[in-house]
């Protein structure tokens, strides 16, 4: 079983990052190196601000996703409408739900901000099991997001 080592990661990403701006660039990389890094990641993406509450997916890895999230639907668009992390232990459990895969079982999703406070869309991992993610993966999943979106335009 492979597990993310968030040091490494976060090297590896700042790295490969250092000088971009442009948000699809960034969200490509890191979701490259992110989905890799860990076997818990089953699916991993971003979903985009393109309109006033409606959410459009942007560079993942994994199967098909969803292609639009409204703010007001599933786990994806109450993280863009409350700006807070959702740590999902079971996605059956999570009223509004939106399925996007029938393997998906838990799910963590994080707001992306740039430097200004700026909503760029949030940041999606799913895994097949149960429960797969901790406080622990959800903090430093959030320092990354800040540090490399933080001069993204």
């Amino acid at each position: 079983m492979m597990r993310v080592d968030y040091a490494e990661l976060k090297k590896t990403v700042l790295a490969l990052t250092e000088g971009e701006t442009d948000a699809v660039a960034l969200m490509a990389t890191l979701v490259c190196e992110v989905h890799h890094a860990d076997d818990r990641f089953d699916w991993t993406g971003f979903y985009r601000v393109v309109g006033p509450e409606l959410l459009k997916i942007g560079p993942y890895q994994g199967g098909h996703g969803c292609l639009v999230i409204p703010f007001a639907r599933g786990v994806c668009g109450a993280a863009a409408r409350t700006g807070e992390v959702q740590l999902v232990a079971d996605v059956d459990a999570f009223e509004g739900h939106i399925a996007c895969a029938t393997s998906t079982r838990s799910e963590l999703v994080l707001p992306v901000v740039n430097g200004t406070g700026d909503l760029l869309g949030v940041f999606d991992l799913d895994s097949d099991q149960p429960d797969a993610f901790t406080q622990d993966d959800a903090d430093a999943l959030d320092e990354l997001l800040t540090i490399v979106f933080a001069e993204a335009a």
